[in-house]
This record gives structure tokens, sequence and C-alpha cells, in this order.
């Protein structure tokens, strides 16, 4: 019940649009901190990939933040002659926000674009995977302003990875 109602909350609230920096967008209780600085969330009871992609792309679509690449990677290793769970990669970008967090410090570059990776794990649970971005975001000795685009993107791909993991059409 707890979880129903958390999930009705965060997905009338991703449904506002985008946040300032001073609201911050919450991740789905599912979700857990992995190894290297990434955070994985399984998708809801119900949802499939091909919810999750379509949510996220028409949640980034609604942010007016740009899908710059998808990469179906379980494709590219079956074409190989390999087999593979389900792996795609989504990447999410704002080109004016990244230009100028690069031209603070190029190791932001690195970053670029923010990824999303929709994957099957070996007992077939599909999960959403994407950088903790609290974590970089409070390494990075960034001046207010870039502070704040920053938080920006941090909320933007927080909010398309929860409309993936719900399914929110």
């Amino acid at each position: 019940m707890l979880k129903a109602l958390s999930i009705m909350l965060l997905g009338s609230f991703m449904l506002q649009g985008s946040a300032s920096a001073e609201e911050m967008i919450t991740l789905p209780d599912s979700c857990e901190d992995i190894s290297l600085n990434m955070i994985k969330c399984p998708l809801d009871d119900g949802i499939t990939m091909d919810d999750a992609a379509v949510s996220m792309k028409l949640r980034a679509n609604m942010l007016n933040f740009k899908l710059v690449s998808h990469l179906p990677l379980s494709e590219q290793v079956k074409s190989m002659g390999g087999e593979s769970p389900r792996m795609e990669i989504y990447q999410f970008c704002d080109a004016m926000i990244a230009a100028k967090m690069v031209d603070k410090d190029l190791a932001f570059a690195g970053f670029l674009p923010c990824r999303i990776a929709m994957v099957a794990d070996r007992e077939g649970k599909s999960w959403l995977v994407t950088l903790n971005m609290d974590k970089t975001l409070g390494s990075a000795n960034l001046p207010d302003e870039l502070r704040s685009l920053g938080l920006s993107v941090r909320n933007n791909i927080y909010n398309i990875l929860g409309a993936g993991v719900i399914g929110d059409l």
C-alpha cells in the first residue's frame, strides 16, 4: 500500500514537468546504489521493457530533454553471433547545459550524454541503471549557476528514469 502511494505521488509530481533546482526529484524507493557510483531500479510489476522505453522517451520529450542516441547493444551482440539478455542504452542531453559544463571543466565531457541503461539480468528481471548524480554533483566544485544547471539535469534524468520504472505514459 505504501509503495503504491509513493508511486502515485511520484508520478503526479513528475507529471508537473521539470522541477526547479530547489525541488529535488526523488527516485522510487526500490532503487539502490550499486558499484561504480551507479543506481539500479527494478521495473515495477507488470511494466515491460517496451513500456519503460516508451515512457522514458515521452517523459524526455515532455521535459524538452533530447534523446540523442539509442544503442540496442543486445542486438549488436546477437548480430555478432553471441547471446545476451536485452540490453539497451538511452542517451539524453541538453546541449546548452552540456556546453556550459564542459566549458567550466573538460572532465564533464566524460559524463556526456547522460545515460540510462535498460537491462535484463540473468534471472530475467528488468532494470534501469544510471549514474548516481547526487554523488557526482556532490563532489564537483561548481559555481552556483552551474550547480543549478547540474541539478536541473539530475532532476530531468531521475524524472525520466522514474517514468520508465512505473511505466508512466
